[in-house]
């Protein structure tokens, strides 16, 4: 019979469940939502949709490399516990290992085929929350390619291979030593997990422009505020600005490697190793959770709460 629109938002609104996933169990049961509900329940699904409203800012990112391309990837759950079930880390790791595929896409990663099950990666991980019981999520994939040279991967906080807290990707380009570039990638992948402030850029022409017009807005105040001439303010905000740019902008760090050399200077010194001239095309820096709020709970209230309750 055919499946109206109408039912599957019904049935989508009554469980949480996807669109897909809504129609198939109304196929199954000819129409019939109750009928629907319980067939979602028995596979989880719908269980899986109760939790999709928790916060999950835990996890873990994961890394997968290819030669010439590589790919991160972070998979969210609610706690760090669950980061080191086995069954969560062969998850993520085959994930990162479908994101070579995704071109940093994490709408085309969810709907790549997880191998083995006849489901789809976001399906897998719907029946994966059902089994371990915490609301999981597909958060964000990015990849790097070069067209002759090396991407430079490093995890920190490893829980397995290639998973862990932080993942960094670094790109280079170049006709030399692959193992040699290979080396330096790796260092410098190291030094984007490791550095503080975390590199923003490359270059300051790649910074964000938003970003540059806010700081030079709250430099150019703090110039004012401090009864300077408007020439001697504005040479106050152009050289904050540098300073800025050196802080935030990967090429002028500081090495942490060596804790005195720049970014730039190293890469330039490796040629010699390498063989041939190197250019840092692109960086990824994900680290598990950053940017999502988390729930602050606290523990003597809700130990309070508990023994009110009994």
């Amino acid at each position: 019979m055919a499946i109206s629109a109408a039912d599957v938002k019904q049935l989508r609104e009554m469980t949480g469940v996807g669109m897909m996933d809504c129609k198939k169990a109304l196929t199954e049961n000819n129409g019939d939502i109750d009928a629907a509900v319980d067939w979602l329940r028995t596979r989880g699904l719908a269980k899986a949709a109760k939790k999709a409203g928790r916060v999950a800012a835990e996890g873990l990112v994961g890394v997968a490399s290819d030669g010439a391309r590589a790919a991160v990837v972070e998979v969210n759950s609610e706690t760090d516990f669950v980061a080191r079930n086995e069954d969560f880390q062969n998850l993520v790791s085959t994930i990162a290992t479908l994101s070579l595929d995704a071109d940093g896409n994490v709408e085309k990663l969810g709907g790549l085929d997880f191998p083995g099950t006849g489901r789809t990666v976001s399906e897998e991980l719907v029946e994966a929350i059902g089994k371990i019981g915490e609301n999981m999520t597909l958060r964000r994939t990015a990849a790097i390619s070069v067209s002759d040279g090396v991407v430079g991967s490093y995890v920190h906080s490893a829980a397995a291979e290639g998973l862990g807290r932080i993942g960094v990707l670094v790109g280079l380009e170049s006709t030399g030593d692959k193992a040699a570039l290979s080396a330096l990638g790796k260092q410098l992948a190291m030094h984007v997990a490791a550095a503080s402030p975390s590199p923003l850029a490359i270059t300051p022409d790649e910074l964000d422009a938003d970003f540059v017009a806010k700081e030079r807005e709250v430099f150019k105040e703090q110039a004012i505020e401090s009864g300077k001439p408007a020439e001697i303010a504005e040479k106050m905000v152009e050289g904050r600005m540098r300073k800025l740019y050196e802080e935030v902008c990967l090429l002028s760090q500081t090495f942490v490697i060596d804790g005195e050399t720049k970014i730039a200077d190293a890469i330039k010194a490796a040629e010699k190793d390498v063989g041939a001239p190197i250019k840092l095309t692109a960086f990824e820096r994900f680290a598990i959770g950053e940017g999502i709020e988390k729930e602050e709970s606290d523990f003597a209230a809700e130990v309070a709460a508990t023994a009110g309750a009994s």
